[in-house]
C-alpha cells in the first residue's frame, strides 16, 4: 500500500468520524441571538483538528450579537503563487430539530444502518467532515496543491450569514486574498435518472432571497363596533392574493442546460406547455427544480393585535420571496400590482448567484467524479434556496456548489434538508472524500 493510498483511506474513515462528531455538537441557529448555541464549540473543534496536523488557523467572531459566533479560516499554500486561490467554505450552524419527531436523537451523530444520522448530516456537516478530513490528509502527507486552498468554516448561514460569511466579507476580506473560485454545499450529489445512469448536479446558480415584511396601517377601534377600515382585514386579503398568485414561467440558462442534459440522458421531453408536470416526474429532485422555474412568494408569518376586543392600528406579515436571476425589477412590479397601494413593503434581500458551467474548474470536477464513477454525467442546476455563495461572490469569487456524494437511487435526498431523520450514507461520505481529495490536488 502506497503512502498516498494509505493516507486517503485514513481520510475516508476520518470523514465519517468527523461528520458524526460535528453532528454531536449542537450548533442550532434559531435566528434569535439569545437561543443560538454551539457555533463556537464547533469552530473550536475544527480549529483543533486543523492545528493537530500543522495548520495555522484564524478564529474570529463578529461580536455584533455577543460572543460565540465562531468562524475559522486556514490556508494551505500552493506551489504556484501566480494562480488564484480556491476557497472551500461551509457553515457550522444547523436549523432546529425536535427530538420527539426523530427515529434517533438529532444530535447523536449515530452511525447505523449504513448512514450517519443527525441534524446537519446533509446540511452541511457531511461536507464539513469531508473537507476537514481532506484538509488534514493533505497537510499530514505533505501534499502541496498547485494553487492556494483557503478553508473557511463559518457561522450563521441558516439566518443569512450576517455573523459569518457576510461579516467576514465586509470586515475581514484579507482572509480571502487571491481567491478567484469557490466550492461549497448543495451540489455534486448524484441523482439516478434511469437504471444505472447517474447525473451529478453542480450548482451554478441560486435564486435571490428577499424576506419581505408587509405592513398595513389603519384606524384602531373597539371590536364591538362596525369598522370598515380594519388593518387585519386589508392585510389578510393582500396576503391571500399573494399566496395564491402564480408567477410566470421563466427558463434561465442554467435550468435550460439542466433539462437538456436530462433529455440527453433519458430521452424524456420537457414541453413548455406542461413543464411543471414534466418536472414533477423527476422524483425527489423535482422539489428543487420545480421551484427554479418561476419566482415564488410564500407568506410565512402573521402578526396583529394585542387584545380580543381591540381592532389594531397595524397588521404585519412576513413573506419568503425567492427571485430568479435578472427578475428583480419585474418581480417588484408584479408584487405592487398584487398588493395594491395600501400595503407598505420592507425588504431584507440577498442577491442571486449565477455563473456559467465551463472552464478548468468544471473540467476538474468532471474528471474527479469520473475517476470514481466512470459512467457519471455532470449537469449544472439552479438551487431554489441560498448559501453563503451570496456573500462570497461580492469579492468577485466565482461560486459553485460541489459537495460530492454518490447516493442510493431510492434516497429522497432533497427531503432530508431541514427534514426529520436527516442522514447521509457512509459510503457516500467515503466516495465524496476520494473525489474531494483528487479535486483539491488537481484543481
Amino acid at each position: 500500500m502506497s503512502e498516498q493510498t494509505g493516507g486517503l483511506e485514513l481520510a475516508e474513515r476520518e470523514a465519517v468520524e468527523l461528520t458524526s462528531e460535528l453532528i454531536r455538537i449542537d450548533s442550532t441557529n434559531t435566528g434569535d441571538p439569545a437561543t443560538v448555541v454551539g457555533e463556537r464549540a464547533a469552530a473550536e473543534f475544527v480549529a483543533e483538528k486543523l492545528a493537530e496536523v500543522g495548520y495555522e488557523t484564524t478564529y474570529v467572531e463578529s461580536g455584533d450579537q455577543g460572543p460565540g459566533r465562531g468562524n475559522v479560516i486556514a490556508r494551505l499554500k500552493g506551489a504556484n503563487p501566480d494562480r488564484g486561490a480556491l476557497l472551500v467554505h461551509g457553515h457550522l450552524d444547523v436549523v432546529p430539530a425536535d427530538a420527539a419527531e426523530w427515529s434517533v436523537h438529532p444530535f447523536s451523530g449515530a452511525v447505523q444502518d449504513g448512514y450517519v444520522w443527525g441534524r446537519g448530516a446533509v446540511d452541511m456537516k457531511d461536507m464539513l467532515g469531508m473537507t476537514l478530513a481532506t484538509a488534514r490528509r493533505l497537510k499530514r502527507d505533505g501534499i502541496v496543491p498547485d494553487r492556494d486552498i483557503v478553508f473557511a468554516f463559518v457561522a450563521d448561514e441558516e439566518a443569512g450569514g450576517h455573523q459569518g460569511a457576510s461579516w467576514l466579507v465586509n470586515n475581514r476580506p484579507e482572509l480571502f486574498e487571491g481567491c478567484t473560485e469557490a466550492i461549497s454545499e448543495v451540489g455534486g450529489f448524484s441523482i439516478t435518472v434511469k437504471d444505472g445512469v447517474r447525473a451529478y448536479l453542480v450548482e451554478t446558480a441560486e435564486k435571490g432571497i428577499a424576506w419581505l415584511k408587509l405592513r398595513v396601517k389603519a384606524r384602531a377601534g373597539h371590536g364591538s363596533m362596525v369598522h370598515e377600515d380594519n388593518a387585519v382585514t386589508k392585510l389578510s386579503e393582500a396576503v391571500a392574493r399573494l399566496g395564491r398568485h402564480r408567477f410566470p414561467l421563466v427558463l434561465t440558462d442554467s435550468v435550460r442546460e439542466f433539462l437538456a442534459g436530462i433529455t440527453e440522458l433519458t430521452g424524456f421531453d420537457f414541453p413548455e406547455d406542461d413543464l411543471d408536470g414534466a418536472v414533477a416526474k423527476l422524483g425527489g429532485i423535482a422539489r428543487i427544480v420545480g421551484a427554479t422555474l418561476r419566482d415564488t412568494a410564500n407568506p410565512t408569518m402573521l402578526n396583529a393585535g394585542y387584545k380580543a376586543n381591540v381592532i389594531p392600528s397595524t397588521a404585519e406579515a412576513t413573506v419568503d420571496c425567492r427571485i430568479l436571476p435578472g427578475r428583480q425589477e419585474a418581480f417588484e412590479r408584479e408584487l405592487a400590482e398584487i398588493l395594491g397601494p395600501d400595503v407598505e413593503r420592507e425588504w431584507v434581500s440577498l442577491p442571486p448567484v449565477e455563473t456559467t458551467f465551463d472552464g478548468a474548474l468544471v473540467d476538474t470536477m468532471h474528471s474527479s467524479i469520473l475517476a470514481e464513477d466512470p459512467a457519471a454525467k455532470l449537469l449544472p442546476y439552479m438551487l431554489s434556496g441560498g448559501t453563503d455563495a451570496k456573500s462570497f461572490q461580492r469579492l468577485g469569487i466565482r461560486c459553485f456548489g460541489f459537495a460530492p456524494l454518490k447516493l442510493p437511487a431510492d434516497l429522497d435526498f432533497a427531503a432530508l434538508f431541514h427534514g426529520v431523520d436527516e442522514r447521509v450514507p457512509v459510503e457516500a461520505l467515503e466516495f465524496g472524500t476520494r473525489v474531494l481529495d483528487r479535486f483539491l490536488r488537481t484543481a
